[in-house]
């Protein structure tokens, strides 16, 4: 757990300008409505996390101008904009200095529109920022709750890669999986031609909407998990991973879903995971698994051979590479969202 908020040089005035940084994820484990701790519905979701890709920002604090002289380049991140704002305030109250202005810049190469974090990287990455400018480092749930105003729901990205469940709307933990997910191997691949999923057009079952049988099943996946990751089991977690992917299916449609589980099935994946929000999946190795070279190669060759473009193959907490390194990729113009397909070069 990141400790409470302290100063990061002598005098948390001193710092004028902050560094801040957040990862990617690779689309989610599991997504559904889950009880909390209260016994209320709520939506949660586990991403799995991904090394590489990333938001970087830098904030400038100008002390004695106005709140709002707040400037951003590039100047259409209105989400971490607004994050910047409220950071400001948060930091100005704890250091006992009036608010005031800033200019953000930010960096980064996480493709925008395939349900990766794009956007919560941003916003996260500028909160740290903005916190590290007045010499503050912010705790966890300070950096949630501020995402989740910031872009009304956000992903786990200021855990730092721990399987947390996590309640995107609200911006809190539901449940602490354990330190780490089980060692996977994933190849990573494109649906639907990458184009972006427009999340705000899709038919959302509120958790209040959702039937009691509809929470006993992800209440069971819950559980399977949990146990998944407390022995390590690869198999179990492909399953609720596969279990949730299928789920998702019957709102986002990929017409490629069932020659991804086939794929999975002839290959000896573990199991197959797909954004809830975009086009990005992957499908699951266990790395212990013998054949695992072979398993891999004929995945990649299954894949192309469906006309599923594979991007890259990576473990939770490094790239395998077999091929070009990947590029960075442009984000679009426009207020946080895409204006074009994304693209993240096969491998």
């Amino acid at each position: 757990m990141i400790p409470a908020a302290h100063p990061a040089v002598s005098g948390a005035g001193a710092l004028r300008t902050g560094t801040g940084y957040a990862p990617c994820h690779h689309g989610e484990i599991l997504q559904g409505v889950f009880l909390d701790g209260d016994g209320r519905r709520c939506a949660g979701l586990v991403t799995l996390p991904m090394a590489g890709p990333g938001s970087h920002a830098e904030f400038l604090r100008r002390p004695g101008t106005a709140p709002d002289a707040l400037t951003a380049l590039p100047a259409d991140r209105t989400k971490a904009m607004l994050a910047a704002a409220l950071t400001v305030a948060e930091c100005a109250e704890r250091a006992a200095q009036p608010p005031c202005g800033g200019e953000l810049r930010l960096t980064g190469d996480i493709p925008v529109g395939l349900g990766m974090g794009s956007s919560t990287s941003d916003v996260i990455a500028t909160v740290r920022a903005v916190a590290d400018s007045y010499g503050l480092r912010l705790p966890a749930d300070t950096v949630a709750r501020l995402a989740v105003r910031a872009e009304q729901a956000c992903d786990p990205l200021m855990m730092d890669g721990r399987p947390v469940l996590f309640a995107q709307r609200e911006g809190k933990v539901l449940e602490v999986l354990g330190p780490a997910l089980p060692p996977l191997v994933v190849v990573g691949c494109i649906l639907g031609g990458g184009a972006p999923v427009d999340t705000l057009s899709l038919p959302v079952r509120t958790p209040a909407e959702a039937d009691a049988d509809h929470v006993r099943a992800f209440e069971r996946l819950r559980a399977l998990l949990r146990r998944a990751v407390a022995t390590g089991d690869v198999q179990l977690l492909g399953e609720v991973a596969t279990a949730s992917a299928w789920r998702g299916q019957q709102v986002l449609g990929h017409p490629e879903f069932d020659a991804l589980t086939g794929i999975a099935r002839r290959v000896g994946a573990a199991g197959v995971q797909i954004a809830h929000s975009g086009a990005v999946a992957g499908l699951l190795f266990d790395p212990a698994a013998p054949g695992l070279r072979h398993r891999v190669r004929s995945c990649l060759r299954a894949l192309d051979s469906h006309g599923i473009p594979a991007t890259r193959t990576f473990t939770t907490t490094k790239e395998i590479p077999h091929g070009p390194a990947h590029r960075g990729v442009d984000r679009p113009a426009g207020p946080d969202t895409a204006r074009r397909p994304a693209r993240m070069p096969a491998f």
